[in-house]
């Protein structure tokens, strides 16, 4: 990693660590038997595909799941809170890390996020942290959901570096998903894969970033 003057970061387990397989059991308790197929770190259902990309509104999501698991009474709320149930925290020290580096280089946020899982986020960092959002954290931010593109694709890393004018040989984009990085790396992006227990804080020391 030389000359790194921009960083973009992934948000799930990097920035906020999540558990895919507490969204498994949740699923499964709602009636889909096939819970490690229809979602996980590697593979998921198409919609959620189209709701990481807004393509699919929340009610329509929560449609889907109802029809899923053939179960038309499930709330709402029971679905929120199945598919919240991945979602833990952010580690302690994460953001002061993150405001230290927005002043040593340009950074930015790139996820794939949804609509129920976004106003989960925002009301936890809200209620947590006082934050109203990460906005302060980077120089900007992007939402799957709001841009319309999601990773892999090339057009939502083509997106952030045309914005913002950022060389690729410049620029490091930090992920825990390998077909993300690929996706980064044929642009010329410096990549690095967070995989646990590896974290971010023990990256930036260990690299002296």
């Amino acid at each position: 990693m030389k000359n790194i003057k921009n960083i973009i970061f992934d948000y799930g387990n990097v920035i906020f660590s999540i558990d895919f397989l507490k969204a498994q059991q949740a699923w499964n308790k709602l009636g889909i038997n096939n819970s490690a197929e229809f979602f996980g770190h590697r593979q998921q259902d198409e919609v959620f595909d189209k709701f990481d990309r807004g393509e699919v509104t929340a009610d329509e999501f929560r449609a889907y799941i109802r029809q899923k698991t053939n179960n038309p009474e499930l709330t709402n709320d029971q679905i929120n809170a199945a598919w919240n149930s991945m979602l833990l925290g952010i580690e302690d020290g994460n953001n002061e890390l993150l405001l230290n580096l927005r002043s040593k280089y340009r950074t930015f946020l790139l996820s794939n996020i949804n609509a129920i899982h976004y106003d989960h986020i925002m009301n936890y960092l809200k209620t947590e942290f006082g934050f109203d959002d990460n906005d302060h954290l980077f120089e900007k931010t992007y939402y799957s959901h709001l841009t319309g593109k999601r990773k892999p694709e090339p057009e939502i890393f083509e997106q952030v570096l045309n914005e913002n004018n950022l060389d690729p040989a410049e620029t490091l984009f930090i992920d825990d998903s390998p077909q993300h990085l690929a996706a980064a790396q044929k642009l010329g992006i410096q990549t690095f894969l967070m995989t646990a227990p590896d974290t971010l804080q023990q990256f930036f020391k260990r690299e002296n970033l």
